[in-house]
């Protein structure tokens, strides 16, 4: 089984780190970054079904189908996490917790199998990396900046 592991520091508190991974206005913002796909239904509320819709490439007709596992505000995200109907549902898993200089926020997903999986695996972390490391920054930047006036 692989899965890949992405932690990135925040100079901001666990509820502004909360609210740009988890508030549909925020994270469209920031995952486009990495040519991601804008949350449609999404709620914090274990049992909500909703997508991720991006633009459809080769391979991928642009839609992750998810729902809600669990929920542990502001520290704890889970949700199931499926790029094609009837293809392998995988689970992605955010954590936050504060440090002396802000939040550490942690992005696992896990249980993609075999060879198609290792290749997803890779491809989403990349992925991943660039969106937490160059997209969430400015858009901490501005909602912090947003409650600091």
């Amino acid at each position: 089984m692989s899965e890949y592991r992405v932690v990135r520091e925040y100079a901001y508190p666990v509820d502004e780190v909360w609210r740009v991974m988890t508030d549909p206005a925020y994270v469209g913002q920031w995952t486009t970054t990495g040519q991601g796909g804008r949350p449609e239904g999404f709620a914090a509320t274990v049992g909500t079904r909703f997508r991720f819709v991006g633009r459809p490439t080769m391979g991928w007709r642009g839609v992750v189908d998810c729902e809600v596992l669990d929920v542990q505000a502001p520290h704890r995200l889970r949700y199931t996490w499926q790029g094609d109907p009837g293809g392998e549902i995988t689970a992605v898993t955010y954590r936050l917790e504060p440090t002396p200089g802000g939040t550490r926020f942690t992005w696992e997903h896990t249980g993609f199998t075999g060879v198609h999986g290792m290749l997803m695996c890779k491809l989403l972390g990349n992925v991943r990396r660039k969106m937490l490391t160059e997209g969430v920054p400015p858009v901490l930047a501005a909602l912090h900046a947003e409650h600091s006036a």
